[in-house]
């Protein structure tokens, strides 16, 4: 289950207490967002997860924005 919310740019969701997503930029079918979560917090594109759940091999290094 899921929640599927409706957003323009420059506004926000907030996960929690200390996850904030913000949508930056639109073009066509693509969208931009930022990420502010504690830095020990995980964040992986779905794609780059690994298929059985578990953390091992190399996390790779996202760059991008500012925090």
């Amino acid at each position: 289950m899921g929640l599927s919310l409706s957003r323009k740019r420059n506004q926000s969701i907030t996960i929690g207490d200390d996850i904030k997503v913000t949508i930056q930029k639109i073009d066509g079918n693509k969208v931009s967002v930022k990420i502010e979560a504690p830095a020990d917090r995980r964040i992986l594109r779905a794609e780059l997860k690994p298929e059985d759940g578990c953390s091992a091999g190399r996390t790779p290094h996202l760059s991008g924005g500012e925090k």
